[in-house]
């Protein structure tokens, strides 16, 4: 089967330690990637660090002070506890080392392996970032960021039960809502220094929620879904 534009994947840390590790979630997660290789497709899955990484964070402030560069080491760290979680699951179909820095897309380029896997790289932006990267350089340009939340809201609705949900956004929309800046603390559906580079690259980012599978792959395969497009 000839080979298909890889499908880049933000997996958010909320699904893979929401608390404890959800070994419930990546069973299924598991079985939905090998179902969409058998249909001819290829991923990038770059992992989050989700609760782990702002334990780690949180008890550091406990002892003593913290930079944000230290708040971004240590969820970079988690980040990639996480990837060699999902590269060992994967271990039969996964590239044999995650990605650490930029310098390893070079290496994912040749590789012949349906599913590649990263954790975070460097201070200063999110996993999504790397994603975009990777995106970037692979000539990908669709990236799906799945995570606990099912649309883009114009506020969060678990404080607003009125919140307004986005289906298609424009990349100037969405950064109108997100702003430009990356904080270590900050919850946004998609990192602003990722969607600067993604509309850049003019990629489509779907905002998808995780507890649905069969959900997202009704989006890969052009079916209606539930979330919400930025292009």
């Amino acid at each position: 089967m000839a080979h298909s534009e890889r499908i880049i994947i933000s997996l958010g840390g909320s699904l893979i330690v929401p608390d404890g590790i959800d070994w419930r979630f990546l069973k299924s997660f598991k079985t939905f990637i090998e179902d969409e290789i058998k249909k001819g497709r290829r991923f990038v899955i770059i992992t989050g660090g989700g609760r782990t990484a702002r334990r780690y964070i949180e008890a550091a402030g406990e002892v003593t002070p913290v930079t944000d560069e230290d708040k971004d080491w240590l969820g970079i760290h988690s980040t990639r506890l996480n990837a060699h979680l999902i590269r060992t699951i994967f271990r039969e179909l996964a590239y044999q080392k995650i990605s650490t820095n930029r310098d390893d897309i070079e290496d994912f380029s040749h590789a012949e392996n349906p599913i590649l896997v990263s954790g975070g790289w460097h201070p200063g932006s999110s996993t999504d970032y790397c994603a975009t990267l990777i995106a970037e350089h692979l000539g990908s340009k669709r990236i799906v960021n799945l995570s606990n939340i099912d649309y883009v809201y114009d506020t969060d609705p678990r404080k607003h039960p009125d919140a307004k949900k986005f289906e298609r956004m424009t990349w100037s929309e969405f950064r109108a809502l997100v702003g430009d800046e990356w904080d270590p603390g900050m919850s946004s559906p998609f990192d602003p220094i990722a969607s600067k580079l993604a509309e850049a690259e003019g990629m489509e980012v779907a905002i998808l929620s995780g507890s649905d599978l069969g959900n997202v792959s009704r989006y890969l395969s052009g079916e209606p879904f539930e979330g919400t497009v930025i292009s």
